[in-house]
């Protein structure tokens, strides 16, 4: 691992604005397009860069190989359920809003860990963060201005998509052997084989006229927030480190709230400021709590 440098921050900072910049972009793409064409147009285009990387570099894709069962377990886990719930529920709910309900992931990936891993324990430090953190998310419930008896299960599903996340990261574990772009080139295929025919089935997007913002939002949404995002992230953990590349979960959701309110005019009340407030205190008690080993 080399000594950090400027450009890494500044390629963290790209990384965390570009994640973050995919939940508006759903929203602007949830004007034209139905939740199952988003995910799976997400899925195809975000597929493309990362094919091509495996294709230089000559890594072999394994999609179809005797762990083709793992490949489409997770695919479909960590990327078809979450990417339909996430843009199902943004259609009723801020981009901003969702931005902070997914930076809940290390929270609920503290607590699964703990029951299915054996050197991801918890213990007071990360309870702590993980109770500070969530409460942050349950007072963002309180807010009657944004949160209403109309867009409540939109906002639980947006929780439960980022739960699959984790789920899907911790399955990432079984094939922890191959290489990552190969194990994402792979998701990525059978996420696009799951989704394609369900979507055609069940939103029937040729019957679509979509408006230009909503199919420009969809395009990034799959090349950079998907494909050259996974892609970043890989550089970043080969020469940073995992540690290094973490901060990002701190700024994504400050960076959601600002993208949210500048380019979509969101509201920003009190309360979502204190619930960022205490989801970000307790991702870094949670993330202080894993640098303590347990004997």
């Amino acid at each position: 691992m080399r000594e950090t440098r400027t450009l890494d921050y500044f390629l963290l900072i790209l990384l965390a604005l570009i994640w973050a910049s995919a939940f508006f972009n759903i929203k602007i793409a949830t004007y034209s397009y139905g939740p199952l064409t988003i995910a799976f147009l997400r899925i195809f285009f975000g597929a493309i860069p990362v094919i091509l990387l495996c294709y230089i570099k000559k890594i072999k894709i394994e999609a179809f190989s005797k762990d083709w069962h793992w490949f489409a377990a997770i695919g479909i886990i960590n990327l078809v359920i979450p990417f339909f719930l996430i843009a199902y529920g943004v259609q009723k709910v801020q981009s901003n809003l969702a931005a902070i309900l997914m930076a809940s992931t290390p929270l609920s990936a503290s607590l699964i860990a703990h029951f299915f891993t054996r050197n991801e324990k918890i213990n007071l430090l990360k309870t702590l963060g993980v109770l500070i953190g969530f409460s942050g998310i349950v007072f963002l419930f309180s807010d009657d201005i944004l949160i209403n008896e109309n867009n409540f299960i939109s906002a639980i599903l947006i929780l439960i998509g980022s739960t699959f996340y984790v789920i899907g990261g911790l399955l990432t574990l079984k094939i922890s052997n191959k290489k990552n772009e190969n194990v994402t080139a792979s998701i990525l295929i059978w996420g696009s084989i799951v989704l394609m025919p369900v979507a055609l089935f069940f939103e029937q997007p040729w019957h679509l006229n979509p408006r230009l913002d909503s199919t420009l939002s969809l395009i990034y949404l799959g090349i950079f927030s998907t494909g050259i995002a996974w892609l970043l992230r890989f550089y970043i953990l080969k020469h940073n480190g995992l540690v290094f590349q973490a901060q990002v979960a701190y700024l994504i959701p400050i960076f959601g709230v600002i993208l949210g309110y500048l380019i979509l005019n969101e509201e920003i009340t009190s309360k979502v400021i204190i619930s960022l407030i205490a989801v970000i205190i307790g991702i870094y008690i949670v993330k202080k709590g894993s640098k303590i080993k347990l004997v």
